[in-house]
């Protein structure tokens, strides 16, 4: 009886870390990164079921622990993921379970059939696990006991947000049937799921720091392998609040800039042109190129012709001429410009001036 004791005691001494380091309870100031967007490998094999990829927290911050397919620890049972959650001034990771009912996990949208409430990847029927091939890759023709249902995810906007409550998280509360699987009895990860989580954290390239959200293992066909075929790298990163700020920031001054420097541009230079030719059409100096001819002749006779005295030549300048023109009318229309008396009279002149 007493050794029965000390094996009892010895099992549950070694039980206790094991279960402390699947949980991975922790409580962070800084909110998880968003989750990638990555292809889910195929089913290795009947009776694997799926557990969608999470990011952890480490000595060296965050780093992703790739999704992958494992065997449950007996037939029945099925995988709540774990979440982060917003309480008491931190984020703390609330650890997945097995269990014969998906409990809350926080309204997270993993993808695969686990779209925040419930799992839509399949069901156990008489022992055997049935896939829903709209939601799981299944090209493994060796199983056939699958079924095809559309799943629609009730989320207006999937942002891949990966945590419950605090600023910019996720609001989903608990229903009424998740709460009364958290109340039933729990199976904590397997053996090799631990060793899964052990193996990402040593893995320098899943860091958060190191690979900016976008894993190049971001899902594998089983646990632990990080190798090979059956290794899925992420297709994208998520799109997180604050790069879409900056980059917003970053766009404004960029499409200020050149909304103010082209109109600039554009008035200074239609101001050249229209001052040059402004100063040809000026150029009032044919004048001169009269005199210096035998327009002379024909300037000088027509003022005493009309009253022979050379006094009325400074009315004649005046718009007030009107006068004058019964003797020569076409001179008086004339003579009010300055430059265009001898022009009138000289038809090579008169293009200049149009």
């Amino acid at each position: 009886m007493r050794n029965l004791r000390l094996l009892l005691l010895s099992l549950l001494v070694l039980a206790i870390p094991a279960i402390s380091h699947a949980q991975f309870v922790v409580s962070v100031q800084i909110a998880p990164p968003g989750l990638p967007v990555y292809v889910q490998p195929a089913v290795p094999a009947p009776g694997y079921l799926w557990t969608p990829g999470y990011w952890a927290y480490g000595p060296e911050g965050y780093f992703w622990v790739p999704g992958t397919w494992v065997q449950p620890p007996a037939v029945g049972l099925l995988w709540t993921p774990g979440y982060w959650g917003w309480s008491g001034g931190a984020f703390g990771w609330n650890a997945g379970y097995w269990g014969p009912h998906i409990g809350f996990y926080g309204g997270v949208n993993y993808g695969f059939g686990f779209g925040g409430v419930g799992y839509e990847g399949g069901y156990w029927n008489n022992g055997v696990f049935a896939y829903n091939r709209s939601v799981t890759n299944i090209s493994n023709t060796t199983i056939t006991n699958v079924y095809t249902k559309t799943v629609v995810v009730n989320n207006t906007t999937v942002n891949n947000v990966s945590y419950n409550g605090g600023t910019g998280g996720i609001s989903s509360r608990p229903t009424p049937e998740e709460e009364a699987a958290a109340h039933e009895q729990h199976t904590p990860p397997t053996q090799t799921q631990t060793e899964h989580v052990k193996a990402a954290s040593t893995n320098h390239a899943l860091l958060a720091s190191v690979n900016h959200g976008k894993p190049a293992i971001a899902a594998t066909s089983k646990p632990g392998e990080f190798t090979g075929k059956g290794v899925v790298a992420a297709k994208a990163a998520a799109v997180e609040n604050k790069a879409a700020e900056n980059k917003a920031a970053e766009n404004k001054p960029a499409e200020n800039k050149p909304a103010e420097s082209k109109p600039t541009a554009d008035k200074a230079a239609p101001a050249k042109p229209m001052a040059t030719p402004k100063e040809p059409a000026d150029h009032a100096q044919p004048a001169p190129r009269p005199p210096a001819g035998s327009n002379k002749e024909m300037t000088a006779p027509r003022p005493p012709d009309a009253h022979g005295q050379p006094a009325p030549r400074p009315q004649a300048a005046a718009p007030k001429t009107e006068t004058r023109p019964p003797n020569t009318p076409k001179t008086t229309a004339a003579r009010p410009q300055a430059a265009p008396q001898p022009k009138k009279e000289n038809p090579a002149e008169e293009h200049p001036h149009q």
